[in-house]
């Protein structure tokens, strides 16, 4: 049977309110269903898909430009080739500066209620740009929630539901350490100051 991948990886994070109450956060990495809103998750550190948003006009720019590199393509390759490769610098430089403005929106807090960017994140963890998605993942979610809201973190757990979208490695209802390349650079901020034990430090990727 064919179908739609539906997989996703969620996140569940058991604070105590400020209140001294014990309750619990949920989230999930990426987009759910084509949005960021969901009833009973938390929200995004940054909704990049806000009507008339810097990035959809951007996206459309680009859209734009491919249209008019695949209409000279198609009607003479060769003799627009100037115009052609003129577009196709356009486009990158316009993709990289709309990536990087993209990075400049998602700032992450930590219980002391420090404030650090993604790129400076980044660029003191390994001298490098964030990858893709970076910030978008089910823990930095939760954890940015709970302390914008005077929430103590408790514990943490990440669990595939649904079918793997490209190998066996995400299992349904398994659950999984966060992964290094986009979180752990960001939670080595986000969870400074508070004690892991052996198994969150395991689940964190530590």
């Amino acid at each position: 049977m064919t179908g739609a991948i539906i997989g996703k990886m969620f996140g569940v994070l058991v604070v105590r309110t400020k209140h001294d109450q014990i309750g619990f956060l949920a989230a999930f990495s990426g987009k759910l269903a084509g949005g960021f809103h969901h009833d009973g998750f938390v929200p995004p550190v940054f909704d990049s898909l806000t009507e008339g948003s810097f990035l959809n006009r951007g996206m459309t720019e680009l859209t734009r430009i491919n249209q008019q590199i695949k209409l000279l393509e198609n009607t003479d390759a060769d003799g627009n080739a100037a115009k052609i490769a003129m577009l196709q610098q356009l486009r990158k430089t316009n993709s990289a500066a709309l990536q990087s403005k993209l990075y400049d929106q998602y700032h992450f807090l930590n219980q002391a209620g420090e404030t650090k960017g993604l790129r400076e994140i980044f660029t003191s963890h390994n001298n490098s740009n964030p990858p893709a998605g970076a910030g978008e993942c089910a823990a930095p979610k939760l954890l940015q929630h709970a302390f914008q809201h005077n929430m103590q973190p408790l514990a943490l757990a990440e669990f595939w539901w649904g079918l793997s979208p490209k190998s066996n490695y995400w299992k349904h209802g398994h659950f999984y350490p966060v992964c290094r390349e986009k979180c752990e650079p960001i939670l080595a901020h986000m969870l400074q100051g508070i004690a892991l034990d052996a198994k969150a430090a395991e689940t964190v990727g530590w």
